[in-house]
């Protein structure tokens, strides 16, 4: 702007001195042309009357004059001329002054020289006797005299070009100063040129505008940012060329990276360098969608890549990463659950069909249908133990059921098992002792019961001959506690982590043996999931394990 104006008012500046000194030539030109004539022609009525008063001769008396004068006879020959020898003058009767001064009495006539420099003004009348008499004035033309003052005029220019600039310098820092010193962000508080007020005011209220619109986009910027850094799945937007343009810390902690840095161009390939990834991100910006798994850190991500369309090009992709590690150890747990319950569940049903069949057909003796009658009767008890934990856990698993809680006694509860365990405790050559005052929680006792019930029924199985089990009963600020230790097996530490897995055995065999169905310790684990209570173990092969829960006060 400000060398808009500078360049304007030089240009201005010199284009007026300029016209304007034209102008001026030019007119005075015009005075100068207009007054020369008039002389002339007063000459010429002068010389006229003194012609016609004193004869041919008088003009003897005025050759020395400036303009030039000259007589002309009627058939068009030179008779006088005070610059120039008439004898050798050519014929005058086709000159345009001469022919109209013959027949109206008076003609004038201008004629300019080949070089344009001189004009010449011709003025003749018709005397008395028809000759004709004529006064010719030579001046400047208006193309000299505009060369004439050139000089002056550039002289001028220059001198006005230079002040101009100087000037126009001044003015223009003048003028936009104030400009300079808007506050566009506060623009009503600028004391401006009036002409800049409706602007101003513009501003202001485009200003309010963008501000508002700022502020939505920082609010929709924040809740977006809000919500995917409280997604436990990982978010990515990538543009066409894998750079990151958006993305939340789940992505990064999935993915097994470190943070992004801030203001640079970081392709998503780098953040996880695997095949599937890579393959999820390639199908996306080729238009497809894609799904892939992604095994790292020993969690397994489901990667699903969808392309971003515009006008039907790929601008980009956004690529959710979602953590499916539990969900597969659930299917993994299921499948595995599913083909236990199955194996758990035929074994009896195998042997009850295969006795009932042998007693069917008559194979077997009247003295011996007793003894398989025994075999059917426990492989059926068996059968029922296991549909009941089987009930127990499904009940357990339930997140949304509704039991019926109650305050007790948790250190009574353990003794009426150790009553109910007394006769197989007995049988395994194992003594059953319980220690503890009275120590109420608040839970479904039932549910508690079979805790305690499989804890001390393990403790007992799983021991040695003359060994013992010790239920302790005790109460803390951090809650009521119920520990059950056994000189026992043990359990050997590869499988200390896996016990609590249902069907899980340690030693098959020996299980079988003693009848169990490897649903114990998971209902035990359940149970206390069901109660807020923790629940650890500690074994060491050959020597014994000790069991502990806690119940929250």
């Amino acid at each position: 702007m400000r060398k808009k104006i500078f360049k304007n008012m030089c240009l201005l500046a010199l284009v007026t001195i300029l016209l304007s000194s034209l102008l001026v030539t030019i007119v005075y030109y015009a005075n100068s042309d207009v007054r020369m004539k008039s002389e002339v022609r007063e000459e010429t009525r002068f010389v006229r009357g003194a012609v016609e008063l004193s004869g041919q001769d008088y003009l003897a008396t005025v050759e020395n004059t400036a303009n030039r004068i000259t007589l002309i006879d009627t058939d068009g020959t030179v008779l006088y001329d005070n610059q120039a020898d008439p004898a050798t003058m050519e014929n005058h009767s086709d000159r345009e002054e001469f022919q109209e001064a013959s027949t109206a009495g008076a003609g004038e006539a201008t004629r300019i020289s080949d070089t344009i420099a001189e004009q010449t003004f011709y003025y003749a009348v018709k005397l008395q006797n028809g000759q004709v008499l004529r006064v010719a004035a030579t001046t400047d033309s208006v193309f000299a005299a505009v060369l004439a003052v050139l000089p002056w005029i550039l002289g001028v220019e220059v001198l006005v070009a230079v002040c101009t600039v100087l000037f126009s310098n001044f003015l223009t820092k003048k003028i936009v100063a104030p400009i300079n010193r808007l506050d566009l962000d506060h623009p009503a508080d600028n004391e401006i040129y009036d002409e800049l007020s409706p602007l101003l005011g513009k501003i202001s209220r485009q200003n309010e505008v963008i501000a508002q619109q700022m502020k939505s986009l920082r609010e929709k910027q924040e809740e977006f940012t809000s919500i995917t850094e409280n997604m436990s799945e990982g978010f990515l937007v990538l543009d066409n060329n894998t750079d990151i343009l958006s993305y939340n810390t789940s992505a990064l902690r999935l993915l097994g990276a470190e943070a992004v840095p801030a203001e640079s161009h970081v392709s998503a390939l780098a953040l996880n360098r695997s095949a599937g990834f890579r393959s999820a991100v390639d199908g996306a910006l080729a238009g497809k969608r894609s799904e892939q798994l992604v095994r790292q850190g020993g969690r397994c991500c489901q990667v699903m890549a969808n392309p971003v369309l515009r006008d039907g090009e790929v601008e980009g992709a956004v690529v959710v990463i979602l953590d499916i590690t539990e969900r597969e150890e659930r299917e993994n747990l299921r499948r595995e659950f599913t083909a236990n319950v199955s194996h758990e569940l035929k074994t009896p049903l195998t042997s009850i069909s295969g006795f009932a069949e042998i007693i069917k057909n008559g194979i077997v003796k009247p003295e011996d249908i007793p003894r398989f009658a025994g075999n059917i009767y426990e492989e059926s008890q068996r059968l029922v133990t296991l549909v009941d934990d089987i009930l127990n856990l499904s009940r357990l698993d339930e997140a949304d059921v509704q039991l019926e809680r109650e305050d007790f006694d948790l250190s009574s509860l353990a003794r009426d098992v150790a009553g109910r365990l007394k006769a197989s405790a007995k049988k395994n050559g194992v003594v059953i002792t319980v220690i503890g005052d009275k120590a109420e929680i608040n839970g479904v006792k039932s549910i508690v019961d079979e805790m305690v019930f499989n804890l001390v029924d393990n403790a007992v199985k799983y021991n040695k001959q003359n060994g013992r089990v010790t239920v302790t009963v005790d109460s803390s600020s951090d809650g009521t506690a119920l520990t059950v230790t056994d000189t026992g097996i043990g359990i050997p530490q590869a499988d200390v982590d896996r016990v609590f897995e249902r069907f899980y055995r340690v030693d098959k065999s020996h299980s079988k043996e003693i009848g169990g169905t490897g649903l114990g310790l998971s209902i035990v684990k359940h149970g206390a999931a069901f109660h807020n209570a923790k629940v650890s173990l500690q074994s060491t092969e050959g020597e014994g394990t000790t069991v502990r829960l806690v119940f929250p006060n």
